[in-house]
């Protein structure tokens, strides 16, 4: 992830417990690298300190996590959505 940022990529990484919603990320529109958190565990400490940005999607409280494909499909529209604008 070190070489993706050096190379000038912005990386985005997933995670419930992120502080920001995904659609309110800035540079979505710019070169990216979306790093996926494990179902249930998120991103390990080190991979997150690794990203530029740790986004969350918004649920309702009553669902836990979304499974790891549901989760890159749900940013990959937001992205394909920012770019579109």
């Amino acid at each position: 992830m070190r070489e993706y940022r050096e190379a000038g990529l912005f990386v985005v990484g997933l995670d419930g417990a992120g502080r920001v919603d995904i659609d309110e990320v800035e540079l979505l529109q710019e070169p990216l690298v979306v790093v996926v958190g494990s179902e249930g565990k998120g991103l390990s400490r080190l991979v997150s300190e690794q990203c530029d940005v740790v986004a969350r999607i918004p649920m309702h409280a009553a669902a836990e996590s979304l499974n790891a494909g549901v989760a890159a499909g749900v940013t990959l529209y937001e992205v394909a959505r920012h770019r579109r604008r």
